[in-house]
């Protein structure tokens, strides 16, 4: 396939590790932060930590839609299928992340209630046509990639009367946590984290373009290099940053042209517009409530929104004691650094969300093997 082999050639990545070697200053220490799991993945996946010196650090960062989710929002998920009697469509990782006292959509559905894995959205708006008699719930979650797809859903619902389905809306926005990280006490004033730039996400800049990165490189003087999920990308965009460092610049750069513009989908960032509105502040695992992060639905489609159909308790639920993924989340500690790490929580019993999903550090971080060779940061 076209774009795929292309960037996974052997040859050319050991050529682009050569000039990374080659221009790197030995007398200084670099650190970038790929936000978007998927990158983290391929960075494992493909060994990306052995052709790097030493002084080039990857600090895995929360880009995981299912590994940010908050502890509390996955009780109110669970609680919409045990206590309300609802049929409600996830997505398969979202089954597993656990919530307060371990307990997860799995579990809940094993004890009988009717929980059903989707592949898209408009999978739960058939489930709700096919059952007009039961209230179908979709269990919405992720970041800007995913947001238009739940818009046009709800869009379809109201022109179609659909009166039995909504959204249990948690999308979120990639900007405002980045802010949050940069402005984190680790970062700014600490210096527990040393960031001298980003990798910015692919799938989530084909929505919202490149443009918005341009606040942090001018306001932070941190560069950002957008990059596809390939290993020649994740190379590429590293020897980008490099050269930004060295140079003194912080600057928006591009690798991924092939998909990405400035400003984006335009058509999908409209109809986003027309369905959801930022909600004052909404709570990341690992970032705590972080301002103008998340979506809610508009007041003209507020039929379709769950949280205004049905009660929902607040729940006080927090991660496990012994878990680390707040922190690993906030690049502040390695998947190496949490007790439980591989003992107590594997892919096939996680304890913590960043195991769950095969983008998560610590999933990727076990699946392949680097909890037995040396840390990549």
């Amino acid at each position: 396939m076209k774009y795929v082999d292309e960037y996974r050639d052997g040859k050319t990545a050991r050529h682009i590790a050569a000039k990374i070697r080659a221009e790197v200053k030995p007398d200084r220490s670099y650190a970038f932060m790929e936000f978007c799991g998927g990158h983290t993945h391929a960075i494992f996946r493909y060994g990306i930590p052995d052709l790097l010196p030493d002084n080039v650090r990857m600090i895995h960062g929360p880009g995981c839609p299912v590994c940010v989710l908050p502890v509390p929002r996955i009780d109110a998920a669970i609680e919409l299928a045990v206590d309300h009697d609802v049929i409600l469509c996830s997505y398969g990782d979202m089954m597993r992340v656990p919530g307060s006292n371990r307990r997860s959509l799995l579990k809940a559905k094993a004890d009988g209630a009717d929980i059903r894995m989707v592949y898209s959205c408009a999978d739960a708006l058939a489930i709700a046509r096919d059952n007009p008699q039961r209230q179908v719930v979709f269990f919405a979650i992720g970041f800007e990639t995913t947001t238009p797809p739940t818009a046009l859903v709800i869009q379809q619902a109201k022109k179609l009367g659909i009166a039995n389905f909504s959204v249990f809306c948690n999308h979120v926005l990639t900007p405002s946590a980045i802010s949050t990280i940069l402005e984190s006490p680790e970062v700014r004033d600490m210096g527990v984290v040393p960031l001298n730039g980003f990798i910015g996400p692919a799938h989530v800049s084909t929505v919202i373009g490149s443009q918005p990165y341009e606040y942090f490189a001018e306001e932070y003087q941190k560069p950002v290099v957008i990059a596809g999920f390939e290993p020649l990308d994740v190379l590429q965009a590293i020897l980008m940053l490099i050269r930004q460092v060295n140079e003194g610049r912080a600057e928006v750069e591009n690798e991924f042209v092939r998909a990405v513009t400035e400003q984006g989908n335009r058509k999908a960032k409209a109809l986003v517009a027309e369905i959801f509105e930022m909600r004052p502040e909404f709570e990341w695992r690992g970032l705590g409530l972080v301002p103008y992060s998340g979506l809610r639905i508009k007041a003209p489609y507020a039929e379709f929104d769950a949280e205004k159909r049905f009660a929902l308790a607040p729940s006080l639920g927090r991660d496990h004691k012994a878990c680390e993924c707040p922190a690993i989340l906030r690049g502040i500690k390695t998947p190496k650094d949490c007790k439980l790490f591989g003992k107590g929580c594997t892919p096939e019993n996680p304890v913590g969300s960043c195991m769950v999903s095969s983008e998560g550090a610590c999933a990727a971080y076990y699946s392949y093997g680097r909890h037995q060779q040396r840390s990549a940061g």
